[in-house]
This record gives structure tokens, sequence and C-alpha cells, in this order.
């Protein structure tokens, strides 16, 4: 090791030790503690000083995050705002202002402002170029008229990443702008939609005549798509970079049902298992290669191929495990119409496992959607035939 980055690293721990000694992890509150974490430069160190980093090569953040929760030091609620600490913040970095970067990071990462992500519609989901929401300029603010759907943590948001059609006259990725959306504008109306599962974890969005200032838009007018390519490509990361520990998970809670019922073995049943550990772990693993990269700041499409391998092996072990469990399998004691913070199937049972792992496929990027990337992008072969790329939106049959 260098002595330039024995000396950063010498740094970096004075400065979580600095934080520590100021703010007490024992008695400090989450809140005060994550400001002070953030104004250190230490929320995340391969942002810019001032932005809650150091400019710092991003594999550091693990030595910061080890350190810190050696300390006990209070840690984020991460599912309170996913959406925001995953995706939305590093397209505010790529894209935004400096005075959008400054007033909109800080309270993103502390959790004081929630995120939600205003992206597919009823008739644009996996085609989400196809998008129909309306932003029409007058002045300084756009009117945004539209619907969005599978929305999670609407509810609860403050602001909205949104993307919106500018431009019917050109071609469907060409017409688009992305834009930071007031969720508590008066013309934003937020509803639970019910899931197979019972509960209300995702919502619908309708946008009538929101007022959104061009201060709030978010890189180049009709560049949104690839704004938005950025947000995407996190979220798939953040998917399938996960990483968890050996048999976590849904996957993990089949594993040890497997175990505590032998009287349930069958030699097919048994091969299926052995088939889908070996794809559990190889996702894991590959989760784990993506995360590695991450840190290294070498990003690749991976996330595309262990998102849609992790939403495979969800799917296959939760059927595998309702055959396992006979007709205990079928049981639904838990079933409720609640709006729930996040969902958690490793903590339910069998029969709510396998209706909620069905949106696997969907979360994320669709399966189909991923195949294609992983085809044509990280395996090289031909794209499909696409006769729309050149036709304006507004004739696009709908």
């Amino acid at each position: 090791m260098s002595s330039e980055k024995t000396d950063v690293r010498t740094d970096l721990r004075r400065r979580v030790e600095a934080l520590l000694a100021e703010h007490d992890p024992v008695t400090t509150d989450q809140l005060t503690f994550l400001r002070a974490r953030f104004d250190a430069g230490l929320a995340w160190v391969w942002y810019p000083e001032g932005l809650g980093g150091l400019g710092l090569p991003r594999e550091l953040q693990l030595e910061v995050n080890a350190q810190l929760e050696a300390a006990g030091a209070p840690v984020h609620e991460r599912y309170k705002n996913q959406v925001g600490l995953d995706t939305a913040a590093p397209t505010i970095l790529a894209f935004g202002t400096e005075e959008q970067k400054r007033r909109l990071l800080k309270p993103l990462w502390t959790g004081e402002e929630v995120w939600c992500q205003l992206f597919s519609e009823p008739g644009a989901g996996s085609d989400l170029a196809g998008l129909s929401t309306r932003a029409v300029r007058e002045g300084d603010t756009w009117i945004v008229n539209g619907q969005k759907v599978w929305t999670s943590l609407a509810h609860t948001a403050r602001w909205g990443i949104l993307l919106a059609r500018t431009d019917p006259d050109v071609p469907k990725h060409a017409g688009i702008t992305f834009f930071v959306c007031d969720m508590h504008d008066p013309g934003v109306d937020v509803r639970p939609l019910r899931q197979i599962t019972g509960e209300a974890e995702f919502y619908e969005v309708f946008l009538t005549d929101v007022r959104v200032p061009d201060s709030a838009r978010l890189g180049v007018e009709g560049e949104g798509w690839k704004v938005a390519n950025t947000t995407l490509n996190n979220e798939r990361e953040a998917i399938g970079g996960s990483a968890p520990q050996r048999e976590a998970g849904v996957t993990g809670v089949v594993f040890r049902t497997w175990r505590e019922r032998p009287d349930r073995h069958t030699p097919e049943l048994h091969d299926r298992l052995l088939s889908l550990w070996v794809e559990a772990e190889a996702a894991r693993l590959s989760g784990l290669k993506l995360r590695q990269k991450l840190a290294a700041g070498q990003p690749g499409r991976e996330g595309s191929a262990t998102k849609l391998a992790f939403a495979r092996v969800a799917q296959a072990t939760t059927g595998l495990e309702v055959e396992l469990l006979g007709e205990d399998g079928l049981r639904y004691s838990d079933w409720t119409e609640t709006q729930p913070d996040h969902a958690d199937p490793s903590g339910r049972d069998a029969g709510y496992r396998y209706l909620r792992t069905k949106a696997s496929s969907i979360a994320g990027g669709t399966s189909e959607i991923l195949r294609n990337i992983v085809a044509e992008r990280v395996l090289g072969l031909p794209p499909e035939p696409r006769v729309d790329k050149t036709v304006p939106w507004k004739d696009l049959p709908r």
C-alpha cells in the first residue's frame, strides 16, 4: 500500500474518531448524528466536499461504515427512503445544478425528506419511453398532467423524480424531460394500490395541473431519457448488488424449512432444491462482485443480470416451499389490508412469500427488458428490431 493511500486512510479514521468524540453515538439521536455525519463528509465519501463527501475513492466508504458500526453509531432505516438514497441522490449528483445539490442532498441523506419515483404509467411500464404524462411550459413553470403507477413511498414522499413528455412531435426517447416534483402540490393525488397479498405497498399518483418550476428540472430539456438511465442503472445496481449473506432473505427461509421438514423430502424436491441453492449462491457471488466494482467506482451492466437472477431464484424457491409444505403451504394467516412501510417476505408465512415474490420480476425493470439489456449490451447480440425509434411519439399507436 502506498504511503499516500495510508495517509488518506489515517486521515479518514481520524475524521470518524472526531465525529464520534463530538457526537456520542450512545446519547446522540439519529437525526442529529446523521446531520453531523453529512457535514463531516462521511455520508458518502466519494461525493464532493460540501455535499456529504470528501472526493475520495468510493471503496473507502466501507471502512467508514465499519468503524461507525463498531462504535454503535445511529444508522439509516434505509427502507424509509430507499428510492432517495439509491436512485435520486446519484441522479441529482450527476445532473443537478449546484443549487439543487446543496438544497436537496442533505435532507435526503438524513431522511428528513423522503423521495419516490414517478416513472411507470398504466400504458408505459416495460416501454417506459412511451409514457404520456405531459408537461407544458408556461413561462418559467411547467404544467404537468398524467398518471403514474407502482410508486413506492408516494404516501410519505416530499419529492418525486418525475419523467414527463415535453415534446410529442419527436421520437419517444427524445421528447422526455426529467423533473423534481413537489409531492405536496395540491394537484398531486396519491391513492393506494391493493396487491395480490392484500396489502397496499405501492401507490398510483394522479397529476392534475401540477406546477413544476423550471428550476426543478434535472438536465437538459428533452434529454430526460439520458437522465433516467442514470436512475434506472443505479436502481438495478442497488437491487443486484445487495450481496446478502449466504442463505439470506426468502431463499434462506426456504432452505431452513427444508431442514426442518424431513418428512416432506422427496428425490424430486431434493434435486430442485440443490439446483436452486447453486443458482442462489451464483447470484449472491455475482452481486458481491458488482458491489466490489461499485465500491471501486467501476459500475457496469452486471446489475441487470444479477437483478434478473435474484428475481428468478426468489420466485422458484418460494414456489418450491409451498410444494414442500403441502397443505400448510396454502395457509395465509396474515391476510390484511394494510399499507406497510416496507415489504419483508422473509418474516411472513410461505403463502405470503410465494405471492409477494411475483413482483420480483417487475420491480426495478421487468425480466423481459433486463434479458434484452443483457443480450444486447453485455453479450453483444443483435438488437431486436425497433420500428418506432424514428416515429414521432404523437403518431405511435396507443
